[in-house]
């Protein structure tokens, strides 16, 4: 038994409660009552409260952990409207294939390496004693066209650094998506006290380091040789910015 995590959220049965649903993106509440073998009554009552203490939430009959990162902000009136909302658990396909399609087009390792880290755990957006995940999207219409994400250790000595990717796809560049989403991301790391955010590509990827240059991020370090790109080595360039 964890007894600081029980100790954190009062009772035993609530953290089993707040650890599946945070696991799983979003369920039914009825599976996670028969899957932890709760009965009814202590269930409603545990999950009331832990709506209460805004962990976690019910969306369409099926919960989830409650994040707050504001409200969804539209951009009319250019040649492509868009919007920009934070994600929810079932745009978790539409984000998987966007990061893929971008990197695979420039080459963005990390950025791929977090579309495989979700697709596998198939939970969206993470929030434990080990880390917090937090993405943001751009849509057109119903269709996800780039995407913020954020994710940063829950360690006293790195709590106040947090690691970005962010891209739009080829076709909806140009319209300041980007520029916006990146923005995004910094405001919400900004009001958690985050300190310093950072990103990292291949040299080769060079539109992904003018981008991050023109908007402030210096480069921090370079590593050489880390990748090894279709045969041959390429330095990976560590950006940062401070906020």
């Amino acid at each position: 038994m964890d007894v600081r995590g029980t100790l954190e959220f009062g009772h035993e049965d609530r953290r089993r409660i707040y650890e599946h649903v945070e696991r799983r993106g979003a369920v039914g509440g009825e599976a996670v009552r028969e899957r932890l073998g709760i009965d009814p009554r202590g269930f409603r009552h545990h999950v009331a409260i832990l709506k209460r203490d805004g962990r976690i939430e019910d969306v369409d009959g099926r919960l989830r952990v409650t994040v707050d990162a504001g409200a969804e902000e539209e951009y009319p009136g250019g040649a492509i409207e868009f919007a920009i909302r934070p994600a929810r658990q079932e745009d978790l396909s539409g984000i998987v294939g966007a990061i893929r399609r971008v990197a695979e087009e420039k080459t963005y390792i990390v950025a791929e390496s977090v579309a495989d880290e979700v697709d596998h755990q198939e939970a969206l957006l993470r929030h434990n004693e080990l880390e917090s995940r937090m993405f943001f999207v751009a849509t057109v219409g119903s269709e996800v066209v780039g995407w913020v994400h954020l994710v940063a250790p829950e360690l006293e000595k790195l709590s106040h650094t947090a690691e970005l990717t962010v891209g739009v796809l080829e076709e909806y560049r140009g319209h300041d998506i980007g520029s916006h989403l990146l923005a995004r991301g910094l405001e919400w790391a900004g009001s958690r006290g985050y300190e310093k955010v950072y990103n990292s590509v291949p040299s080769t990827n060079e539109e992904a380091i003018a981008f991050l240059a023109g908007h402030g991020w210096e480069v921090e370090a370079v590593r050489e040789d880390h990748y090894k790109l279709n045969g041959e080595y390429v330095d990976e360039v560590m950006m940062a910015v401070e906020l």
